[in-house]
């Protein structure tokens, strides 16, 4: 098992496509990037804390590797949204990806590249992993419980 961290806006979007992927065993969301310990959402959603909200993916890379994990979180989200996704705006819902080795850095970089060459002008920013902290109970697999479906975030193919 492997494990990638990413935020693409709001974090019930970015988790209900990541977890229809064959090869995802895990998504859990929460926050990262911020000054504040264990932050909880209400303190995220104040925008000083300097959290992400994001998506901790535990998957199997013999089924889904890091790159096809990364080819999903761009493809449904608009990464060259500087301000937040669609309609959510704020630096809670910025587009990143925390990496936690070189090798991830690599492939992010390289799928950054392939997609400015494309002409988009890539806002997601690359980040070392730091602590994530998971978000409340009722965060989790959000869309599924509530039997909705995203409203900022969507499929588009850009690779």
């Amino acid at each position: 098992m492997e494990q990638a961290i990413v935020a693409s806006g709001c974090f019930w979007g970015t988790e209900f496509f990541l977890k229809k992927e064959t090869g995802i065993l895990q998504t859990t969301v929460g926050y990262i990037g911020g000054h504040v310990e264990n932050p909880t959402y209400a303190q995220v959603c104040e925008k000083t804390t300097g959290h992400y909200e994001a998506c901790l993916v535990d998957f199997d890379p013999a089924i889904i590797p890091y790159e096809q994990v990364l080819r999903v979180f761009f493809e449904t989200h608009d990464p060259t949204q500087s301000d937040g996704q669609g309609p959510d705006l704020g630096p809670q819902y910025r587009s990143a990806i925390f990496y936690q080795s070189a090798e991830q850095k690599t492939i992010a970089e390289m799928l950054m590249g392939l997609l400015e060459a494309k002409g988009l002008a890539i806002a997601t920013v690359l980040l070392p992993a730091s602590k994530f902290y998971v978000a409340e109970n009722y965060h989790q697999d959000y869309y599924n419980h509530q039997g909705a479906v995203p409203y900022c975030h969507g499929y588009r193919r850009l690779f």
